[in-house]
């Protein structure tokens, strides 16, 4: 085996095969990030829950808002595009908001306060770790306490997403959007 991280091919240990046929896949295809979790079992079974199911406690869009900030804040064009692609029209974001994921400031012409606090605080929680102090009073007005523990495993998630397509240099799904320029 190879100690370089990429996406396994088939054919498919009974064992992974069996874990990847839990993962989503489109018309038959299984995307390459799933395929390069498979290097490894256990990381396939439980290195990143799958937190888009009905049962969370945060809507579409705000889960698609987490995971496009977390995803551009760590530059992985990889992820930002297969959820712009597969998600986005769902969550009801706009072409600007969509590009604004990727902006450094977040603009209140195009956020709810509520979003923008949101962004704000997953900004926050990629730089310094924690909600700041000036985030975290309206953060705590704006999600329950179990929301909030689900805003930051995504954000974890994601970084975690993150580090694996970028460290494994994966290619843009073909039907995956581009960063905007900004």
């Amino acid at each position: 085996m190879s100690n370089t991280l990429k996406p396994i091919s088939e054919p498919y240990s009974p064992e992974v095969a069996a874990v990847l046929s839990q993962y989503p896949q489109i018309d038959g295809y299984l995307l390459s990030l799933f395929r390069t979790f498979a290097n490894s079992l256990r990381f396939l079974e439980k290195g990143v829950p799958n937190l888009l199911d009905k049962d969370s406690p945060l809507a579409l869009r705000v889960r698609e808002i987490v995971i496009l900030r977390v995803t551009a804040n760590n530059n992985c064009e990889y992820e930002w595009g297969v959820h712009v692609t597969v998600f986005s029209k769902a969550a009801d974001l706009s072409k600007e908001q969509i590009t604004a994921t990727r902006d450094t400031n977040i603009d209140p012409e195009l956020w709810s306060s509520e979003e923008a606090n949101l962004i704000q605080a997953i900004d926050d929680l990629c730089t310094i770790g924690k909600v700041s102090d000036e985030t975290l009073v309206q953060f705590e007005a704006n999600w329950t306490v179990e929301q909030q523990l689900e805003i930051m495993t995504l954000c974890g998630t994601y970084h975690t997403v993150s580090f694996v397509a970028n460290t494994a240099r994966l290619k843009n799904e073909t039907f995956g959007a581009k960063f905007p320029s900004v």
